[in-house]
């Protein structure tokens, strides 16, 4: 039940175009204790006053010159949010009542009117009214609430995945910042791939788990300052299958989007790549874009067995490599946003070190850091 005194202030509209009409309902009204009881004589101005104030009830005669009851009701149709149309018809035609009911109203009174049936019939209206418009405003509270528990269940999922990633990355970058750029320049290129801003958002997260699976590599392999033997390297090309099981069967988007770029990453478009040797468009387009930003990363970044590359010089690499190592069209776009992805390069550099006594290596990086 609704309390009365919500019933009594409900805002009330009388729409008639006789005056006596209209000060006779506004007397019984104000007379049975209704405090917020406007009126109007001109059907045209309906729609708008409604929009404004949002009635509660409105008390609508059917007939009327230039525009009638009917049309009104067609106009507030079109205007209220919640599917809920609170006209009470007024009408003095019998045959009226149905079609009335029909085209949305909730109840009616007849002419003459009497006192105790207008009370009741009002009342009553506005009782279902308001009730129908707590029901909304608490479904709206728990829609949100729902929202924000999605929110809140995201924000854990992305905070038990970054820290995964980080503990994964810092074992052989100090700063983590590495991930930082890759989930950058991935969302960049996404972006200019033509990818929605939803897709670039879970490529910005997907992004830094292409190298999870470092986590499972020994340290003597990881972190070894010289180039890897052949047995040692294939260890290291494990990382991406290794990676790709951490993420496999995740049931959100995010981590499915990890697990194929995890696994594929470092595909390459002649199929020369590992770890299934795909080609082409069956390397999936998410890890190709993050094959293409994580050498770009890794050619400009130091690394304990090379010095960190110029962009013009990693620029010119990536060129050369089109149509062999990254697929060509990206690479173009790539090139179209060279100077973005640049600034980004910039702002999350690595802190400076004394590379002075190391000779130019001007060799692609050792594979399991492309």
């Amino acid at each position: 039940m609704v309390n009365s005194s919500k019933i009594l202030n409900a805002s009330i509209l009388i729409v008639d175009d006789l005056e006596a009409n209209v000060r006779l309902l506004e007397r019984m009204l104000r007379g049975a204790g209704y405090t917020s009881v406007a009126s109007t004589m001109d059907p045209l101005e309906v729609c708008g006053l409604h929009r404004k104030h949002g009635y509660d009830l409105i008390l609508l005669d059917l007939q009327m010159p230039m525009m009638d009851g009917f049309q009104v009701m067609e106009g507030l149709k079109e205007n209220e949010t919640d599917g809920y149309l609170p006209v009470l018809v007024i009408t003095a035609q019998p045959g009226h009542k149905l079609r009335a009911l029909q085209s949305g109203a909730k109840d009616f009174i007849s002419k003459p009117f009497d006192l105790p049936e207008v009370l009741v019939r009002v009342h009553n209206m506005l009782e279902v009214r308001l009730l129908h418009k707590e029901l909304h405003h608490y479904n709206d509270v728990l829609e949100e609430k729902v929202l924000e528990r999605t929110r809140e269940l995201r924000d854990t999922q992305l905070e038990v995945i970054r820290r995964l990633t980080r503990a994964a990355e810092l074992r052989d970058n100090e700063t983590g910042l590495h991930v930082v750029r890759i989930g950058l320049f991935c969302a960049q290129l996404g972006e200019a791939v033509g990818m929605s801003g939803a897709e670039c958002d879970l490529l910005l997260n997907a992004g830094p788990m292409h190298d999870i699976g470092k986590i499972g590599i020994p340290d003597l392999i990881l972190l070894k300052p010289d180039k890897l033997t052949p047995e040692e390297w294939e260890v290291m090309k494990t990382h991406a299958t290794i990676g790709a099981e951490l993420l496999s069967e995740g049931q959100s988007e995010l981590t499915q989007m990890g697990h194929r770029i995890a696994l594929n990453h470092h595909e390459r478009w002649d199929g020369a790549g590992y770890p299934r040797g795909a080609a082409g468009e069956d390397i999936p387009l998410v890890a190709r874009i993050c094959g293409v930003c994580d050498v770009f990363d890794a050619l400009t970044s130091e690394r304990p067995y090379k010095r960190a590359w110029s962009v013009e010089e990693a620029t010119a690499s990536i060129q050369e490599q089109a149509n062999r190592h990254f697929d060509p069209s990206l690479v173009d776009l790539f090139l179209q946003i060279l100077p973005r992805l640049a600034e980004t390069k910039k702002q999350y550099a690595e802190p400076e070190r004394d590379t002075s006594d190391r000779e130019p290596d001007y060799e692609m990086p050792r594979p399991a850091e492309a």
